[in-house]
């Protein structure tokens, strides 16, 4: 199996403004996240990672450590604009796998990068691939910035939602799936909430057709840019983890939190 990271970096950011250059004990943020793709175990290793920026100041930074980048258009309306425009300056095949890594998560656990490729890689009725892990806490399963999906059996993305889903009829106010009990147990076992983690696998072809797509009205109620796919009928399949993946960066608090877990 052969594919590429894209990492897209938008120095713009309402909450954290040049955030793709934020220091993180001496180093870009962006080159953190990069480094620790290309740190994936050797059986599993993406053969190239590169950063898709907006700026050159980015495309410097990346420079000055030996990270691979393009330049790209800085009027692109989401990141998967950003990311078809990068695999065509890369001359990517249709059919050449693209995992798009967030840039400001720079505690995301390698191996995640190459389950998420390979099971694209694997599932040729998938137009994508994502990842998701169980929900331990209440706080979370009812928290709108927690993005929930719920799978079918063979493991295809049904729904993604900023609402706590699926909702337990009996037992909505708590975290009903920790301890089930009663005939139901088992049910509840296999319902459990997950919640989804923003790595996406994609063939380059299909990213390419993606921001062509009409936007869903799901997607734009929800905020959420993968519902698209489920309403135009595409199968996003999805890796189950039991590892967190580690908290991303969104405002000034996170990048502290973040600088801690890191000197630690």
């Amino acid at each position: 199996m052969i594919y590429t990271v894209l990492i897209p970096a938008r120095l713009a950011s309402t909450r954290l403004p040049n955030k793709p250059l934020a220091d993180i004990d001496g180093v870009p943020m962006v080159v953190r996240v990069a480094q620790r793709v290309n740190s994936v175990d050797p059986v599993a290793q993406p053969v190239r990672v590169v950063v898709a920026a907006d700026d050159r100041s980015i495309t410097a930074a990346c420079a000055q450590y030996g990270i691979e980048s393009v330049l790209t258009r800085s009027d692109h309306a989401s990141g998967s604009d950003r990311l078809a425009e990068a695999c065509d300056l890369l001359a990517l095949d249709d059919t050449h796998i693209v995992v798009n890594v967030q840039g400001d998560e720079p505690l995301i656990e390698p191996g995640l990068v190459g389950a998420v490729a390979t099971l694209l890689f694997e599932t040729a009725d998938a137009s994508m691939s994502t990842a998701a892990h169980p929900i331990s806490s209440r706080e979370d399963f009812l928290s709108p910035n927690v993005v929930k999906v719920v799978i079918d059996t063979r493991g295809y993305a049904l729904y993604f939602s900023r609402a706590p889903i699926p909702l337990a009829r009996d037992d909505s106010g708590t975290a009903w799936w920790n301890d089930p009990q009663g005939p139901k147990r088992q049910a509840l076992l296999a319902a459990a909430p997950l919640r989804h983690i923003g790595i996406y696998g994609y063939r380059a072809g299909f990213l390419r057709q993606f921001p062509q797509l009409p936007a869903a009205p799901l997607e734009q109620v929800e905020a959420l840019e993968q519902l698209r796919a489920l309403w135009h009928g595409h199968r996003i399949a999805v890796h189950l983890t039991y590892q967190d993946p580690g908290p991303g960066v969104d405002t000034p608090q996170d990048l502290e939190r973040v600088r801690a877990l890191i000197r630690r």
